[in-house]
């Protein structure tokens, strides 16, 4: 990736480039519907619960669900029904953005989506670097579909990556990458969802959480946390709107004012309880720990994840690969 004027930086004080997203965690009212709805609609599968998972304040392991691609977790949900429902315009979750390895994989998701849950869906765009496909879970909770175009086909520039919001058809990208085989698996019969935990057929390839998008109050003050603090690169400025990433990909985390503009921190709401950012190394954390320090922001580490939080309560945990 091409260094921005006046952005060189040491690197000490960026996250390395290896540096990747990791599953996303909701707190929720009625974990039955929103399982449902993951696994049947979004073609993941429920996966055992790890047994290093640490669990939020008053969450319960018998109220928790992990569901991933093979074995890798991309959300986890807690079923936290005492929690008010956040408000539209304040900080929080934006959307959680699933990676799939290839358009195969994409559109067989795609197309669960299409047959089981329709209503949920509410928009696509071809974003140069990327094709993708967006949803509402039942509780309001953003989710982005989404597969890369190859990388040596970004454009990168002075001002960063170069990415747009253009028109994409979703019958036609269906027509284009839906497999005869996911035709078939999707239109075989489906089991009772009550009768297993992989009760949606999860078609081809893989899947990972590729980015997390944000809502906070203020870019300038999301630009001074996410890159200036924690070490991520900026990637690309829209209005009202951050794009940041490691290693050069076109972003793993974006926060942005649309809804929020203004909004003040967090108070504690169903939505989003944690991203997860995932570094090769137990020194790559501490790296970060002492920077976190420098700031002035206060972290806890139990040996195994450091947690804090961004300027508006978004809590962020990072762990070593």
């Amino acid at each position: 990736m091409p260094q921005r004027p006046g952005t060189e930086r040491a690197a000490d004080d960026l996250f390395p480039a290896d540096t990747r997203m990791d599953a996303v965690t909701l707190h929720v009212r009625d974990l039955d519907l929103m399982t449902r709805y993951y696994r049947d609609a979004l073609s993941l599968v429920v996966l055992p619960l790890p047994d290093a998972l640490v669990l939020p304040d008053g969450a319960r392991r018998a109220e928790t669900v992990v569901l991933g691609r093979g074995a890798t977790p991309l959300v986890v949900l807690h079923r936290t029904p005492d929690l008010p429902v956040p408000g539209r315009r304040e900080a929080g979750l934006f959307h959680t953005a699933v990676l799939f390895d290839d358009e195969s994989g994409l559109a067989h998701a795609l197309a669960s989506v299409a047959t089981t849950a329709p209503s949920t869906f509410v928009g696509s765009a071809d974003h140069l670097v990327s094709q993708a496909f967006y949803f509402t879970d039942p509780e309001g909770n953003g989710v982005e579909l989404y597969a890369d175009r190859p990388r040596e086909t970004w454009g990168w520039d002075e001002h960063g990556v170069r990415m747009d919001t253009l028109h994409l058809d979703p019958n036609a990208f269906l027509a284009e990458h839906l497999s005869d085989a996911s035709r078939d698996l999707l239109a075989g019969p489906r089991a009772d969802a009550g009768e297993r935990a992989d009760a949606s057929p999860t078609g081809p390839g893989g899947a990972a959480v590729g980015h997390v998008h944000l809502q906070v109050g203020d870019v300038r003050a999301a630009r001074a946390f996410y890159v200036d603090t924690l070490g991520f690169e900026e990637t690309a400025t829209v209005p009202g709107a951050l794009f940041v990433s490691a290693g050069g990909y076109h972003h793993h985390m974006a926060m942005n004012t649309w809804n929020s503009r203004g909004a003040g921190p967090r108070a504690s709401s169903l939505g989003l309880g944690a991203v997860a950012i995932t570094v090769p190394g137990a020194d790559d954390v501490g790296a970060l720990g002492e920077r976190l320090a420098r700031a002035g922001v206060a972290t806890a580490h139990d040996g195994a994840v450091l947690r804090f939080e961004d300027p508006w309560r978004n809590r962020v945990e990072v762990r070593a690969g």
